[in-house]
């Protein structure tokens, strides 16, 4: 029988209360509870659990998809398998979808893209952060090559929005398949532990082609890809420490590159000096310490979000905040491998360098680097080509560059970790930074190698020119006396000094060289 058309405004009205509460609830009660016996929340509560309470505006509620093949028209659910709109976090504006599992298990069709892409174009134009949460099976095979073109629609808006406004993806399901390019476009990827997946093809194909059983979680689980690949920047223990992790982290964020992070009432004295520092670094040039407790004796309250924490540990970064200032940290780590720079520390120090010099981050750098890694495992691996990486990724950085040299600073490696000649702004060094061509043991091996081999007392001989050699130029002095570092400091001095530092270079402009862009090597 046919319906009849409201009439009256009280009939409208009511046809309208009747299509929110259909559209709000699209989702059978069954698939429902199949999310929550996951121990996932449906899109809706993702979206409420991350945005303030009551800020979240939806659009296209009554978007559906066109599809007439394998009888899809008779189930037309009101906003097909995605929920977009804008709300605040913290009273700031940002723009978010998040992907329905409850309704075709989330694939992406036309519709469904066009609904991701219209949010993100509406977040380019007001600038402010995309947060997408992903849990899709993939693409909408009834739609066929449609919803290939539908992936392509959502890949363009990331590229074109990156260094514009940041992107942040929240990984809450499987994410297999095509659909894993866009979360890999963007600037920051969270996962959670068992029950989020990413993968290009999955175990089953795998076994097919190439022989190799695997699970799900170990080949693209939270914990592989923060360990092994480096694709997961943070990896959490359930769906609330996601999503309170991605509130946390868009704090230190700007709304876009055209604008500064909003500085935090600072309620740490910026004049602060902590004698811990001083006996922080131990007497023996190989015995490793923690960078990151360095870290949180100089900023804010000891304050530090680390990004990448369980992938190529020899290096540190993240997020902290100097007198109220948010800022990015990036330090050698010699609790790993010494601190040295490999392969995988290098391009994961380069990014995070381009992130906060596109959003007008200021750098703060700790060395203690021994060099790069040899062996044939890192140059054929491209150590070269990877290391330059971050040389690039610093020399090309225009906003505040602050170093501070705790220790060793040898060869090749003192160069690209923010040194005066990548034109970082201010340079200090503690009085045991070692600044060096190479270690003083390597070097008087290969300067005095037939003296030594001469002497009647060789390791003896060694020793003392081992000594020669630290009092000469295993120290700050010589590179200070060359204007390569501005000041030798006294570890507990660090703090005052670096906010000093920040808050002259706020008004710094570096107009960049006249070209479309440079050509990084990847």
């Amino acid at each position: 029988m046919r319906q009849k058309a409201p009439e009256t405004f009280a009939e409208r009205l009511a046809q309208l209360e009747e299509l929110r509460t259909a559209a709000v609830h699209h989702a059978s009660e069954k698939a429902v509870e199949k999310q929550h016996a996951k121990g996932k929340y449906t899109a809706r509560e993702r979206i409420e659990k991350l945005l303030d309470p009551g800020s979240f505006q939806e659009l296209d509620t009554y978007v559906r998809h066109r599809t007439s093949e394998f009888d899809m028209q008779k189930n037309r659910p009101w906003g097909d398998a995605v929920v977009t709109g804008h709300g605040t976090i913290d009273g700031r504006r940002v723009c978010v979808f998040s992907q329905d599992f409850a309704v075709f298990g989330g694939s992406l069709g036309e519709v469904m893209a066009e609904k991701m892409c219209k949010i993100m174009d509406l977040a380019a134009k007001i600038g402010c952060p995309v947060i997408g949460i992903n849990d899709s099976g993939g693409a909408r095979i009834q739609e066929g090559v449609v919803s290939l073109g539908a992936y392509g629609d959502v890949f363009l808006r990331n590229v074109r929005v990156s260094g514009v406004i940041p992107q942040i993806s929240l990984i809450m399901g499987p994410c297999a398949g095509g659909a894993v390019y866009s979360p890999a476009i963007t600037d920051f990827v969270f996962m959670v532990k068992e029950t989020s997946h990413m993968f290009i093809t999955g175990p089953d194909v795998i076994k097919t082609v190439t022989g190799e059983e695997v699970e799900f979680e170990e080949l693209g689980g939270a914990m592989s890809h923060s360990t092994k690949s480096g694709v997961a920047h943070f990896a959490a223990e359930d769906e609330d420490q996601c999503l309170e992790d991605a509130r946390y982290l868009f704090s230190f964020l700007p709304s876009n590159n055209l604008e500064t992070v909003p500085r935090v009432q600072p309620s740490d004295d910026p004049t602060r000096q902590d004698a811990e520092l001083d006996g922080i670094v131990p007497d023996s040039a190989n015995k490793p310490y923690d960078i990151r407790d360095v870290v949180r004796y100089v900023v804010d309250d000891g304050e530090f979000l680390e990004v990448h924490e369980h992938y190529a540990r020899n290096i540190v970064v993240g997020f902290s905040r100097l007198n109220g200032y948010a800022i990015g940290v990036v330090g050698n780590q010699p609790k790993a491998m010494a601190g040295v720079l490999d392969i995988d520390a290098s391009a994961k120090a380069a990014r995070f360098v381009r992130f906060c010099d596109a959003f007008n981050i200021p750098i703060l750098t700790f060395v203690d680097v021994p060099g790069f890694l040899p062996g044939t495992s890192q140059e054929w691996g491209g150590i070269i080509r990877h290391g330059a990486k971050l040389l690039y990724a610093y020399a090309e950085a225009t906003v505040p560059k602050i170093t501070v040299i705790t220790r060793k600073a040898y060869g090749g490696a003192y160069d690209v970790m923010a040194s005066k000649h990548l034109m970082a702004d201010f340079n200090f060094a503690w009085p045991t930074a070692e600044i060096a061509v190479m270690g003083p043991e390597g070097a008087v091996n290969i300067i005095h190698r037939r003296d030594i081999a001469s002497s009647p007392t060789p390791d003896e001989r060694r020793a003392k020119l081992i000594d020669d050699y630290k009092a000469t130029f295993a120290n700050p002095y010589t590179a200070a006396e060359r204007g390569y570092v501005d000041d030798v400091i006294i570890p507990h001095e660090t703090r005052p000094k670096v906010i000093a530092a920040l808050e002259t270079l706020l008004t710094k402009r570096e107009p960049g060289p006249k070209r479309k862009h440079g050509n990084i090597p990847l």
